[in-house]
Order: C-alpha cells, then structure tokens, then sequence
C-alpha cells in the first residue's frame, strides 16, 4: 500500500480557482520542498492529497521527487491532474504531512457530481459531532 501526502492549496481562493491551476502547463506539476521526505520509498504509486476549506477535496499522483540544483531543496513532480475524492475533515499544517493509504478518503464515484459533496467547513463540523 503506498503512502500519501497532504498539502494545504495555499492560494486557492475556490475550488474553481484550485482545478484551474492544472488547466495550464505540460504533462507534469512540480511544487517546491525544503526536504525530501525521510518515507520517499514507501510513496511509490502514491498522490499529494490537496486541502481546501478545512477538507481534503482532491488528489494528484506522485511522479517522482527531484533534487533541485539551488540549496539543496526538492521538487515534487505530479501528474497534471485533480482527481477528486470524497471530501474528508482535515485540519490545516505547514508544508506536507503524511497519509497512510488506510486513512485516504476513496475517489469520488463515476456517478457522483462535485457539486453533491458537502463543502469543507460543514464536513468539518460534522465530523467534530461524528456525523460524518
């Protein structure tokens, strides 16, 4: 089972705003790390797991890591692509954090619509109460 990473979408000013940044670009998405992370060989056939509003909304396949050539630091290479998943409470954290694939909320089904999930904040709140 591989590991994951979550990564708040800082910036992200709508879910619309967050799908657009994949819109643009070529087959791959890097975004910058200080460190590489210490678990890099259990991530193979992993994905960065995107939070927005307080609720883990999609994911992106991990392609590789690359060590980049200014101090040291590392890029993330992604899939250009934001496949969503059911949304799921998370609170918010610096940088990256792992996710063990038995926590990883599923991937939204073929019938089901984005705009049928609950928004971040409410699954946020229902989760506190155990309702979702």
């Amino acid at each position: 089972m591989p590991l994951h990473l979550t990564k708040i979408a800082f910036g992200a000013q709508s879910m619309e705003d967050l799908r657009s940044w994949f819109d643009i670009g070529g087959p791959e998405m890097r975004l910058t790390t200080r460190y590489v992370p210490k678990r890099l060989a259990e991530m193979e056939g992993g994905s960065l797991y995107w939070i927005y509003d307080h609720a883990l909304v999609g994911r992106s396949p991990i392609l590789r890591f690359e060590q980049r050539e200014d101090n040291g630091r590392w890029w993330i290479v992604l899939e250009r692509k934001l496949i969503p998943v059911e949304p799921r409470a998370k609170r918010a954290h610096q940088g990256w954090r792992y996710l063990d694939e038995e926590n990883a909320p599923p991937d939204l089904g073929e019938g089901s619509m984005e705009g049928d999930v609950l928004p971040g904040r409410l699954v946020k709140d229902l989760a506190k109460l155990g309702l979702v």
